[in-house]
């Protein structure tokens, strides 16, 4: 029987599993990257394709660190209005440095630092963190849930005949519908 066993095992043991979800995670955080190198730009930012089970298993915990992330935007926002434009170790900045306004730039800053830390231990790479901080938490601010979507693949994977489905983000690569004018009636 498996009560209380939630979850697929896909084959794996469970440190294989754990990292397999972190490195799918990763990888469709790496894809929305700005790629200076051509040869290795995504076909598609936002996307990856891998089997049906492996994307079923990731999207509950890709979704969670983009919670986790939408929620540190407030934070980020408000300590912004602390911050001192100057570069590090300058003049200006040992100013601001030992002064009370970056006392409160700290108490505003620590929640959002704090979500940087839970997704860090969650996903364990600084540049996907960094990516999901920047450019993918603010995207969806507006947004209640349903980051990501699964598309099944007609084709399956060729070799093993694998289900095969696409994880991408929602709204980036949204097909939108025409709708078709109605005959004028005279």
């Amino acid at each position: 029987m498996r009560h209380l066993n939630k979850g697929r095992k896909l084959g794996r043991n469970p440190n294989h599993q754990r990292a397999l979800l972190k490195n799918l995670i990763v990888s469709i955080l790496m894809t929305e990257r700005d790629a200076t190198d051509e040869a290795n730009a995504p076909k598609t930012p936002g996307r990856i394709i891998t089997t049906l089970p492996k994307a079923k298993e990731v999207r509950p915990l890709l979704e969670k660190c983009i919670t986790i992330a939408k929620k540190a935007q407030a934070h980020i926002n408000e300590a912004a209005r602390f911050e001192v434009r100057a570069e590090r170790d300058s003049e200006e900045w040992k100013k601001w440095r030992n002064s009370e306004v970056w006392q409160e730039w700290n108490k505003t800053i620590a929640p959002a630092l704090a979500a940087r830390r839970r997704v860090l231990q969650l996903i364990g790479n600084k540049e996907a963190v960094q990516i999901l901080f920047e450019v993918v938490a603010p995207r969806f601010i507006n947004r209640n849930g349903g980051y990501t979507r699964i598309l099944k693949l007609f084709k399956p994977r060729l070799g093993d005949a694998g289900k095969q489905a696409i994880l991408e983000f929602v709204g980036k690569n949204d097909r939108v519908k025409a709708r078709s004018q109605r005959p004028k009636i005279e």
